[in-house]
Parts: C-alpha cells; sequence; structure tokens
C-alpha cells in the first residue's frame, strides 16, 4: 500500500477530531454560515490530508449539487464534502470548495467546534447524508 504521506500546516488550524491530522488553515475559511444534519460546517478554499470518495448528486437547502465525500487519509472518518459542481449560477463560487463538518474537527488548541446542539437556522445547506 506504501507510506502514507501527510501534509503540515503551520499556523492557527482545523484538524481530524479522531486522529488530530492536520485539514485546513483557518486562512482558509471562505464562510462560517453552513450547517448539516450535524450542525455548524465551515467553507474553505483549500484543504489537505483528505482523500474524496464518489461524486453524488445530493439535494441541499440552496438546490441540487455534485459533491464528494472527504475523508481524513489518516484514519478514515467523514470530515466533510467538496463541492464539484454547482448547477445555479449563484451557487458557482462553491465548486472547488471543501466542507469541514465542525463535529467533526478540533481547532488547533484541541477545541472541538461541534459543541452542542447549534440552530439549523441560515440560508446554508444541509444535507441527507448524516455527516
Amino acid at each position: 500500500m506504501g507510506r502514507l504521506h501527510l501534509s503540515y500546516l503551520d499556523g492557527r488550524m482545523y484538524t481530524c477530531k479522531y486522529c488530530y491530522t492536520h485539514l485546513a488553515l483557518v486562512d482558509d475559511i471562505i464562510s462560517k454560515t453552513f450547517h448539516c444534519n450535524n450542525g455548524k460546517a465551515y467553507l474553505f478554499n483549500k484543504a489537505v490530508n483528505v482523500s474524496l470518495g464518489e461524486k453524488a448528486e445530493r439535494m441541499m437547502t440552496t438546490g441540487l449539487h455534485t459533491v464528494a465525500d472527504l475523508f481524513c487519509i489518516a484514519c478514515g472518518s467523514i470530515v466533510g464534502w467538496k463541492y464539484e459542481v454547482a448547477p445555479d449560477r449563484i451557487q458557482k463560487y462553491k465548486e472547488g470548495k471543501y466542507i469541514l463538518v465542525m463535529r467533526k474537527v478540533v481547532d488547533f488548541d484541541g477545541t472541538n467546534l461541534g459543541g452542542g446542539n447549534e440552530s439549523q437556522a441560515g440560508a446554508s445547506d444541509a444535507d441527507d447524508a448524516g455527516y
């Protein structure tokens, strides 16, 4: 299978909740207004140490999108998804961007950002994948 190659980030970051593998920098956050079935989710410009699942069409709050699940490459946990295609021109800014589910990650200092039951209100995406 080969040796696992991990990227290491400098600065304030989010890590996998289960194995603390570096996933994304705070500086790469585009939006904190997203939600999924498990609460808060943040949109990032880029992510590291993730692998992509198969592309699938999912109905989100903002319409149909083609997405791929994001897996931590160290432990295999699902940590979010990547937007591949957003058919609506207003949603095109999401294409190629990454969602990290806050219940699946911890802040650089070990703080679990998923917390308790967050409100599901807002004009953000929610999916049926059970994140």
